[in-house]
């Protein structure tokens, strides 16, 4: 399992008691599967993703990623795992305005150490891959909202994570420009092998899904996973 959630509960402080946003939830995703946890706001989605994403400690259970065990771990080794081995897909792409779609990648791998001119191959790669290459000089106000949110997932991409955890990513969007990012992510899912999270209240997009995880009032009531379709299937 690429990510794995076990008995896991978190809890905010509410005046003089504690408000419970996670309870006992259980989740494993295995690499190369898109797992869309759905429920209706305030259900608890975004907190699972937090913690999902080490950004938030439980209280208790235990989070592993890609085999690491997080618990214990301190606020600098949780950094260092996000950048190793999660990239994450918010729900506004948050673009640098002065740069172009591939510097916009180029950044995430020059904070990681890596060389100028091997971060341009790597992000010309993934902005082919999401369909942007003809697109790579261009600026976020020069891109539409879908291109935008396509730059913004190939940007968590640009680290190779194992885990790919994505929140709401189809909310500024129409319909129909909605379903070609779920799409997306469902492909580069399957291509690339990556655990993939993507929580929305949006019930049209449960179709994509390897797995779908139901979470009402912090409680994690059904998770069902399909059999992977053939790879002739795969988009």
């Amino acid at each position: 399992m690429s990510l794995n959630l076990t008995g896991v509960t978190l809890t905010y402080p509410d005046g003089e008691d504690r408000l419970t946003a996670l309870d006992q939830v259980t989740l494993d995703v295995p690499k190369g599967t898109l797992t869309v946890v759905a429920g209706p706001s305030g259900s608890g989605k975004s907190s699972l993703l937090a913690v999902a994403a080490t950004l938030v400690t439980p209280d208790s259970g235990t989070v592993t990623v890609d085999g690491t065990s997080t618990t214990g771990m301190s606020r600098r080794a949780r950094t260092d795992l996000r950048r190793r081995s999660v990239g994450i897909v918010f729900q506004q792409p948050n673009l640098l305005a002065s740069l172009t779609a591939v510097e916009q990648l180029q950044v995430m791998a020059q904070i990681d150490g890596r060389r100028p001119a091997r971060a341009r191959g790597r992000a010309m790669e993934l902005l082919a891959a999401v369909g942007l290459a003809a697109q790579a000089g261009r600026r976020p106000h020069q891109l539409s909202g879908g291109q935008r949110q396509r730059v913004n997932i190939a940007r968590a991409l640009m680290n190779d994570p194992t885990v790919l955890l994505v929140d709401e990513p189809t909310s500024a969007l129409d319909h129909e420009r909605g379903a070609a990012v779920i799409d997306l992510l469902a492909r580069l899912t399957h291509e690339r092998g990556t655990a993939t999270v993507l929580v929305t209240h949006d019930r049209t997009h449960l179709t994509a899904a390897d797995q779908v995880a139901e979470v009402d009032d912090g409680r994690l009531t059904r998770c069902a996973l399909r059999p992977p379709a053939p790879a002739a299937n795969r988009r």
